[in-house]
């Protein structure tokens, strides 16, 4: 795949300038990239555990705050993504910690399954990357990326319309439109792995600088979160429908 098209692919957590060439010190790797994402996910289930142990639910709209917060930072300030990053996954692990206790309460078993099913598709698209069978073109980049921004800004709508006590139907409707729309979601979520596993590879392909690394695993970890609550949505509007 030529690098120019991926550098022209309009994601917003990757652009040329990002994985311009480093000419000094340590270059990022896929192995590295792996290790920083595997750590993170470490922090972010430790935190996560806190957070369901000793029901931190009080302190989650603060940590989802923090997040907010820090993941902006990390965007539009890319070097300080070895330090960000590993505050961004305690703080989401308790965002995360608390949200699953939540639905776990209602719906006993659920998080086990959207655990594992989170890191089931992981795999299974890994595998459709590695393989070859599913690799991102124009098109399908350009596809994936204005389905995650029209996703984003529904989602953002939906928040406002809260505000005034009233919500968009479709996003907790159990009816058949509700879940095939979270189910388009978590397939959009699942895609996305796609983009991210393009990121990783071209960032060491290219010579991207070593604090790409931690850049790279944080947009894989933003998608396994956003991921595992579809997941964990899609579960739950199924078992309503019993």
């Amino acid at each position: 795949m030529r690098k120019s098209s991926f550098f022209g692919s309009g994601n917003p957590l990757m652009s040329e300038k990002s994985f311009s060439h480093q000419s000094y010190g340590s270059a990022m790797t896929v192995g590295g990239t792996i290790a920083k994402a595997a750590f993170a996910l470490i922090i972010l289930a430790g935190c996560a555990a806190a957070a369901w142990t000793y029901n931190l639910d009080a302190v989650m709209p603060f940590a989802l705050i923090g997040g907010i917060i820090l993941a902006i930072v990390t965007i539009f300030n890319k070097p300080l993504a070895p330090y960000t990053v590993p505050a961004y996954a305690a703080l989401e692990g308790i965002v995360l910690g608390s949200i699953s206790h939540m639905f776990e309460r209602s719906y006993p078993g659920i998080v086990n399954q959207a655990v594992l099913a989170t890191f089931g598709v992981l795999g299974v698209m890994l595998v459709l990357y590695q393989t070859g069978l599913l690799r991102p073109t124009e098109r399908f980049r350009s596809v994936i990326m204005a389905a995650t921004m029209g996703i984003g800004a529904i989602y953002m709508l939906n928040m406002i319309m809260m505000l005034f006590g009233s919500s968009i139907t479709l996003i907790h409707d159990i009816s058949l439109f509700g879940i095939g729309f979270s189910l388009f979601v978590a397939v959009i979520a699942a895609l996305n792995l796609i983009l991210d596993f393009e990121m990783i590879e071209t960032g060491s392909r290219s010579g991207a600088p070593k604090y790409m690394e931690w850049y790279a695993a944080f947009g894989l970890l933003v998608t396994l979160i956003w991921l595992y609550l579809e997941i964990l949505r899609l579960i739950s509007k199924l078992q309503r429908r019993k």
